[in-house]
């Protein structure tokens, strides 16, 4: 390979950030309110990438995340190596600033320690200078929790990472920038004796790239930009991580918003310029094609997204829609996914479940197929595959009060409290149905199914939602209204192939 096409990432790889150890690149993300969460995804070129585990196994503290906070929760965390160890910061807006951290990058992570408290702390950054022995961190603002936005702010930090050991200061006001808006997601350096501060402002889905140096932590300092769209169809190009390879290559990974496909990760090259400035990508402009870094060639790879669930297990891919509770899913001798229809309430509307088995949702145009078996005999259970935003979308099968099982496919708009029929309903004289939801441009989807007579479509074309912050997902989900026990289902064969 001595070329690469962006996105590298083709998925919502939220906020990234990167690392080098050694040889080996790392790379974590947003994950919001998840579980598990911060997944940790690894690469020997910074082309090719694969999911090789999360930091985060539940969200702290347990009871806030017992139901879905979707747009809540792990906000752009910060991947950092110190004292040969391992260390992610992240802000949840309505708690404060966290910090993980392991002795290898497949753990053991310690549990989440709360390094500083408050509301609308978020995007933070530690920086141990190992010449002095400081430690500092740098933070912005969630101006939805505490009303302040547009300015990062500074503390020193203790060298274990613990706590902060001032009141901060606010060492870069945006407001005082000539056109700068919404500065946040700072990551912070030092290089050739200044302090640098990468961080974007202008909003994810038209803002640019800044660069801030400074001669000492606490300011003051200089401004630039030195990523934006240009004549680029790349929109809002910023918030990411620059990491220098073995070789003393200077990469820079960031992301581009693209609506329901969430946050897609793209590579430029950097350099520093003869005024000691980065310059970004072309010249301050997203490269689609470019050289490839030059490190040793690596045979294609890609986040794993089929799954045959050996043993009732599924694959790092899958995360919770919250913290998930014993039960849910069941291990057996055998291969496929065995999810219990959970009686709730909320079986009317997937957005409040917390029992639903998500992945993102491929940003290029996909088949997504699934094999299912309703084993409930409770009237009113439930189980099927869904895309899941502010607005859903699923297609599975359903126990009636007769006692059949039928293929029926829902829908809820965002405004709407509830689901309802995208389809009339048909017979599934087995219990059983191939899924399939083929994902095209603009993530329109169309459902069908096959229960043994051929691929039959289901229903008129539903255009996928992000959340607020998060891209749409695929969903594995089995229900029931209610109380009680009401069985089970088996999902087998997950696949996405593309179209």
């Amino acid at each position: 390979m001595t070329t690469y096409t962006n996105p590298v990432l083709n998925a919502d790889w939220s906020d990234p950030d990167v690392l080098r150890v050694g040889d080996d690149f790392y790379l974590t993300a947003s994950s919001f309110g998840r579980a598990p969460g911060l997944p940790l995804l690894h690469s020997r070129d910074l082309v090719n990438w694969t999911l090789v585990g999360h930091a985060l196994e539940r969200l702290e503290p347990e009871a806030e995340f017992r139901t879905p906070r979707h747009d809540c929760g792990v906000w752009a965390p910060a991947l950092r190596y110190h004292d040969e160890r391992f260390w992610i910061f992240w802000g949840d807006p309505d708690q404060g600033v966290f910090q993980v951290n392991a002795p290898a990058v497949r753990g053991p992570w310690t549990r989440p320690h709360l390094v500083k408290a408050g509301k609308g702390l978020i995007d933070p950054c530690p920086l141990w200078d190992e010449e002095t022995g400081d430690a500092y961190l740098v933070h912005a603002w969630a101006k939805s929790r505490s009303g302040v936005k547009n300015r990062l702010t500074g503390h020193r930090m203790h060298p274990g990472g613990t706590e902060v050991l001032d009141e901060g200061k606010v060492i870069v006001d945006g407001d005082r920038i000539p056109g700068w808006f919404t500065l946040e997601g700072p990551k912070l350096y030092q290089h050739d004796g200044w302090f640098w501060i990468l961080a974007p402002a202008g909003g994810v889905e038209t803002g640019w790239q800044g660069a801030f140096r400074s001669r000492g932590f606490f300011g003051p300092y200089e401004e630039r930009i030195v990523l934006e769209q240009g004549d680029t169809d790349v929109n809002g190009p910023h918030q990411g991580g620059w990491v220098r390879t073995g070789t003393g290559e200077d990469w820079f990974l960031h992301f581009q918003q693209r609506g329901a496909y969430g946050r897609v990760v793209h590579l430029q090259p950097m350099r520093w310029g003869s005024d000691g400035w980065p310059v970004i990508g072309d010249e301050g402009a997203p490269v689609a094609l470019h050289e490839a870094p030059g490190l040793p060639p690596q045979p294609p790879a890609a986040p794993a997204t089929d799954d045959d669930f050996p043993g009732g297990r599924f694959g790092r891919q899958w995360s919770w829609t919250a913290n998930p509770r014993d039960g849910w899913a069941t291990q057996h001798s055998g291969d496929g996914l065995r999810l219990t229809c959970v009686r709730s309430a909320d079986a009317h509307d997937l957005r409040r479940l917390p029992n639903v088995l998500t992945q993102r949702l491929p940003g290029t145009p996909s088949a997504v197929e699934v094999e299912l078996t309703l084993h409930g005999e409770e009237p009113g259970a439930r189980a099927g595959l869904a895309v899941l935003g502010d607005a859903f979308g699923w297609i599975g099968l359903q126990r009636g009060s007769d006692g059949a099982v039928h293929v029926v496919h829902r829908f809820a708009e965002a405004v709407a409290e509830r689901e309802r029929d995208a389809d009339h309903p048909r017979l599934a004289p087995e219990g059983r149905v191939r899924l399939r939801i083929e994902i095209g441009a603009g993530a329109r989807c169309r459902f069908s199914y096959d229960t043994g007579q051929g691929p039959r479509p289901s229903g008129p074309v539903f255009c996928a939602t992000p959340w607020r912050w998060v891209g749409a997902l695929l969903g594995l989900f089995a229900v029931a209204p209610a109380a009680g026990h009401a069985g089970a289902a088996t999902f087998t064969r997950f696949r996405i192939d593309p179209l």
